[in-house]
């Protein structure tokens, strides 16, 4: 009786630790992307900030018309392409925004496909391709020079940032609370489960970043809840020369909140170092 019992027991516990995966493995799009928290909506515009605005569409190669803000900078000495994080949309990054604006930016803002205002669905491939339509946008449509061209990416959107950066060669690329893989961030947030096994997705910026040959500038902060401090300093150690780390204070979404300053004198500074000191024609 005993025997049975046990038996039984291991193989409830299995199956449901089997089910548990299955899970995982189909829903895994739910667990990466997050493009209505809070909302797909539009909560504010640049206008909010007091800042003049487009409305751009970008076309993607395989035909997704996305979203995306173009804001000028009066006499700027570069442009930077933001790739954002996985949750949210356009309109609630305003505040980084305004601040990569006042260091003499322009600033193009877009969002992925399926999120806020974007068609389509997110996936892997689909987010490299909605970067390379705001590039093309940029140097093809606004005759920007790629070594005026600051590519920046968030969390999520690093990975984006660096895939970018390894095809072309921007003036700089910043990455601010990167993680090295989605299969290595999994293992830490998961160490019991078998994830590197199931995980569909990759986003390999560790692997990105020893292609880029652009100035790099790092940003993480130890006190990151999500993507411990250690991907950071991996990710430093991958990139090539010239390349900068900057601590910061905080969790993984108080970038801008607890370090605008900080963020902004360091970022500054980098990108007066490595661009071009002629402001854009």
């Amino acid at each position: 009786m005993l025997w049975e019992t046990l038996k039984n027991a291991v193989i409830l516990a299995a199956t449901l630790y089997g089910v548990m995966l299955l899970v995982l493995f189909l829903r895994q799009d739910g667990l990466v992307y997050y493009p209505d928290l809070p909302s797909r909506e539009y909560e504010a515009t640049p206008k909010q900030e007091n800042l003049s605005y487009e409305d751009v569409t970008l076309t993607t190669s395989d035909g997704v018309r996305l979203a995306a803000w173009f804001v000028p900078a009066e006499h700027p000495h570069g442009a930077l392409l933001y790739a954002h994080g996985n949750a949210g949309n356009i309109s609630h990054r305003l505040d980084s925004i305004k601040l990569f604006h006042d260091m003499g930016l322009s600033v193009l803002i877009f969002d992925y496909r399926g999120y806020g205002r974007s068609s389509g669905e997110p996936d892997e491939e689909g987010t490299y391709r909605d970067a390379e339509a705001a590039w093309q946008h940029l140097t093809a449509q606004r005759g920007i020079a790629p070594a005026h061209i600051v590519v920046f990416g968030e969390s999520l959107g690093s990975s984006v940032a660096a895939h970018l950066a390894a095809q072309h060669r921007p003036g700089a690329l910043i990455l601010a609370s990167a993680f090295t893989s989605v299969p290595d961030l999994a293992s830490d947030l998961y160490p019991l489960l078998p994830v590197r096994w199931i995980t569909r997705y990759r986003y390999d910026t560790q692997r990105y970043l020893q292609n880029v040959h652009a100035p790099v500038l790092i940003a993480h902060s130890r006190e990151d809840e999500i993507v411990p401090f250690l991907h950071g300093q991996a990710l430093y150690a991958a990139a090539r020369e010239p390349k900068r780390f900057l601590e910061l204070r905080g969790g993984h979404n108080d970038l801008f909140f607890m370090n605008a300053e900080p963020f902004a004198r360091a970022t500054k500074s980098f990108i007066e170092q490595h661009l071009p000191q002629a402001a854009l024609p």
